[in-house]
């Protein structure tokens, strides 16, 4: 039995030093140290020996297996060494190379083209005002000269909020009620631009969305002529979509100007000759008129003093006439592949 003894420590020496990885280490020690191992079944067989030969052969056995097992160890530190540095060589970065940037992100295109559109009015000497977006029946509609039995007021167009107590509250419609709270917060004049989410209750197509963002103006002044209102129309047109477009003022009805008039812009594909896309020359911008003697009233303004212009634009329907988009939706679905062409803006 010393001689099988010597023999397999001999053995798992030379198996534990030609291991080339940690799995075959593993198997190594199994045949080597396993209960089924040469050297397992020499300590089974201690227990049929004599006293005196037992203690000698149980001495030798331990002395193996604890020889075998630091070999084992040994071997095993060695190869983890070798692992790790296997993966820090896999991990190494070369400082030397140029970093890699990621892709520069941009603004959402109607976020470009609010900030662009109160700008201009900024730069004329507008100031922002904003509102909430849940709004009383009193500012959104009453204050806005419209009747009671106007369209606008069922549930067919507008969207109201089911709050116990408070039957009057909806989803602001437009952004005009902020001009009936700037009014009411102080006298003229009053030189306001109001961006923000308005709601309605329609089926989104290719150009139409159920949410979509305004800009309103609001000029109130003494001597404030429709002549100003066209001034400053122009001069918006020019500066969102270049200095040779064009604007058109046809008559139109809203209930809180008087006159009031739709306006068009030369067309962005034809330039006011005519094409598929416009069919006439133009395209249909925005609402706008003087503001009505009512309105005025409603807010403790003297009408018979202060004259004033407002008007209001989709910021939806100045993106897609701007960047030639032929689907209203494709703002508002976030499809990166669309927000790309925008990275530049």
């Amino acid at each position: 039995m010393l001689r099988t003894l010597e023999a397999e420590r001999a053995r798992g020496r030379e198996l534990f030093a030609s291991a080339g990885s940690l799995e075959e280490l593993e198997a190594a020690n199994i045949a080597v140290l396993g209960r089924k191992s040469p050297l397992g079944e020499v300590q089974r067989a201690l227990g049929a020996l004599e006293e005196g030969q037992r203690r000698e052969l149980g001495r030798a056995v331990n002395e193996a297996r604890t020889e075998l097992a630091d070999a084992f160890e040994a071997r095993r530190d060695a190869l983890s060494v070798d692992v790790e540095s296997a993966l820090l060589a896999a991990d190494a970065v070369d400082m030397t190379l140029p970093g890699r940037r990621r892709p520069d992100g941009s603004l959402h295109p109607l976020t470009v083209v609010e900030d662009e559109i109160v700008g201009l009015f900024l730069r004329l000497g507008y100031r922002v005002a904003e509102g909430p977006e849940i709004e009383d029946d009193w500012h959104n509609f009453q204050a806005l000269n419209i009747p009671e039995d106007h369209p606008a007021r069922t549930m067919k167009d507008s969207l109201y909020v089911s709050i116990p107590g408070h039957p009057e509250l909806l989803l602001r419609t437009e952004t005009s009620a902020v001009q009936i709270r700037t009014m009411l917060s102080q006298p003229p004049p009053v030189y306001i631009v109001a961006p923000g989410r308005v709601y309605r209750r329609e089926t989104p197509d290719p150009t139409h969305l159920a949410v979509f963002h305004q800009v309103e103006a609001l000029v109130v002044d003494e001597g404030i002529t429709f002549a100003d209102l066209k001034g400053t129309l122009e001069a918006m047109a020019k500066g969102l979509f270049g200095e040779d477009r064009r604007i058109r003022f046809t008559p139109s009805y809203f209930p809180f100007v008087e006159p009031g008039a739709q306006i068009g812009v030369t067309c962005f594909r034809c330039g006011g000759v005519g094409c598929p896309t416009c069919r006439s020359g133009w395209i249909e911008l925005l609402g706008a008129g003087m503001v009505h003697p009512k309105v005025l009233e409603n807010c403790g303004y003297d009408s018979e003093r202060y004259t004033g212009f407002a008007f209001g634009l989709g910021i939806e329907r100045v993106a897609i006439l701007k960047y030639e988009i032929p689907d209203i939706r494709l703002l508002i679905e976030g499809d990166v592949r669309f927000l790309e062409r925008f990275r530049a803006a």
